[in-house]
């Protein structure tokens, strides 16, 4: 029979009275560990005797607590989340049921969701934190939302990260959002639309002639790489009056780090690291460092042309800059911050050219249709602009199936109701709490089949008829807080895609690891994206062969 140590120590103390006290000095460390072993499982015990009630509790109070926000709603259908749909853990965690929806829900479900629920208005319920949120896909609801805003306001706190060059026209509300209004509508006129078409016929053939050099085949691996500068060229020339070239503007300015061609294609692309970094993070890679010199140096550029143009005699520049300095001396003064803005054309142009690649015979009637009109396609004219039909409908299409922002949030300053009509026919009525987020989810809109017949597929001859919904098409949003730069993207678009469709034909790069892909898969492949701020491409690669 085994002896304990304890009492192979008792013996040995006993046989060998010398070694005693060595023993007696140790037997207190021994009753400790004897008591420690006995008493730890008893505290254990006893913690858990409190918690598991505690954590019972509190679980059925949340519970309680979710089950309330969804009758406070009227028990629509929806998502159930631990995790709010807002918060920073949503954007980092992939959607999982019940956990989190991810930052792509809205348009990787577009509009299944409400299909299978039977309703064009769905709920989210969140227990972290606990509170409803109201989610569209209703024309009917959407318009009056989108109408009545002072029931509906938007919910400018939502907007706070998109100050970081002042508050603005985006990031504002009420009084404050009527003066930048003011301001900033005279400014979008058919000059600088004008303004607009030339630069982009001219960078476009700058494209051609100096970095394409008129090549019979050009392949580009990822499409953004030519989309993004000739969007950021436009903005330069139209925007703040400053022509920039594919090999140009590689001087730095006197008293400056970086070109302006260099800070503004660094602010335009490194807005998600701006957002999400804290100002500390900012100072840690020598990448973050560059952006964060990016936007300082824009920010000086900017101050620098406004007081030239302030102390400069009015020489009538039809660029937004000098337009938006003119309203300003007018009547309330805009500060330096408050002129910059930001746009996504570069994305949809991306998106229209894959899908044109994936579809070739809706590019070949684009083409047939562009020679038709243009007499002279290297040298279209802003007048020529309204004939080009079938290119808007293609551009308005791709902006149905891939709209820059898929969601348009508000928040109900009252309490109020919405309705919609069930997949069975039956009118529901939604009652919407005061301070509840509203949001309108334009994926679900542009894919509701009530309103777009086979809303799957790639038609731009939907957009050629007059008889299509204008309030089911919202890629601008609408209303009186729609797009102002509506008018600017859609004149650099038809440019851009009327110049590049009548000299290049485009297809989907062959790689021999695709060979075999099917064409669902590659459509797949191609037109993958990511959403933070706007509905991104992730990666395009596309073959352009000469006409």
């Amino acid at each position: 029979m085994a002896l304990s140590r304890q009492t192979q120590a008792f013996i040995t103390s006993s046989a060998h009275p010398q070694q005693s006290q060595c023993v007696k000095a140790s037997q207190p460390m021994v009753r400790f560990t004897r008591q420690s072993l006995q008493l730890y499982p008893a505290s254990l015990a006893t913690m858990w005797l409190l918690l598991v009630p505690l954590a019972v509790v509190y679980a059925w109070r949340k519970i309680a607590a979710i089950r309330q926000a969804a009758r406070s709603v009227g028990d629509i259908p929806g998502y159930r989340t631990l995790i709010s749909r807002g918060s920073l853990l949503s954007s980092l965690i992939p959607k999982t049921p019940g956990l989190s929806l991810g930052t792509t829900w809205t348009f990787d479900d577009k509009y299944s969701v409400y299909a299978d629920n039977g309703y064009d208005i769905l709920t989210l319920v969140s227990a972290f934190p606990c509170k409803p949120e109201i989610v569209l896909a209703d024309a009917a609801a959407i318009k009056e939302v989108i109408t009545y805003r002072s029931r509906f306001p938007k919910p400018v706190d939502l907007y706070a990260v998109l100050s970081f060059f002042g508050y603005n026209i985006v990031a504002s509300e009420g009084e404050e959002w009527k003066r930048y209004r003011k301001i900033t509508a005279p400014t979008f006129t058919e000059r600088n639309n004008k303004l607009v078409w030339n630069e982009t016929v001219a960078i476009m053939n700058d494209l051609f002639d100096n970095v394409w050099e008129n090549q019979q085949v050009v392949t580009i691996d990822h499409i953004l790489d030519i989309t993004l500068p000739a969007t950021l060229f436009i903005i330069s020339a139209a925007g703040f009056g400053q022509k920039l070239t594919w090999k140009g503007g590689s001087i730095v300015p006197p008293h400056h780090k970086m070109t302006f061609k260099d800070a503004l294609y660094t602010t335009a692309t490194y807005i998600i690291p701006k957002l999400l970094l804290p100002n500390w993070a900012m100072k840690l890679t020598e990448k973050t460092r560059r952006i964060k010199l990016g936007f300082a140096e824009l920010r000086t550029f900017m101050a620098e042309m406004i007081e030239d143009r302030m102390k400069s005699d009015k020489v009538g520049r039809d660029d937004l800059l000098s337009s938006l300095l003119d309203a300003s001396n007018e009547g309330e003064g805009l500060s330096t911050d408050e002129l910059i803005g930001h746009e996504t054309t570069a994305h949809t142009l991306c998106f229209t050219l894959a899908l044109l690649a994936l579809y070739p015979a809706e590019q070949e009637k684009l083409y047939q249709h562009i020679k038709s009109v243009l007499p002279d396609a290297y040298a279209p004219t802003y007048e020529q602009f309204p004939l080009l039909t079938r290119v808007m409908a293609v551009f308005n299409e791709t902006l149905r199936m891939f709209p820059a922002v898929v969601i348009i949030p508000k928040r109900s300053a009252e309490d109020t109701t919405l309705s919609t009509t069930s997949t069975r026919g039956e009118r529901v009525v939604v009652p919407i709490p005061k301070g509840t987020d509203v949001h309108i989810n334009v994926p679900g809109l542009h894919y509701n089949p009530k309103y777009w017949e086979n809303p799957y597929e790639f038609k731009p001859d939907r957009f050629l008829n007059d008889d299509w919904n204008r309030d089911a098409f919202i890629p601008f949003s609408a209303g009186p807080r729609a797009c102002l730069g509506r008018r600017f993207a859609e004149t650099e678009a038809v440019a851009f895609l009327t110049m590049l469709v009548s000299r290049y034909k485009i297809t989907v790069k062959e790689e021999p690891r695709f060979a075999n892909e099917t064409f669902e898969q590659r459509k797949e492949r191609l037109l993958k994206v990511v959403s933070i701020l706007t509905l991104t491409p992730v990666k395009m690669p596309l073959t352009f062969t000469r006409r």
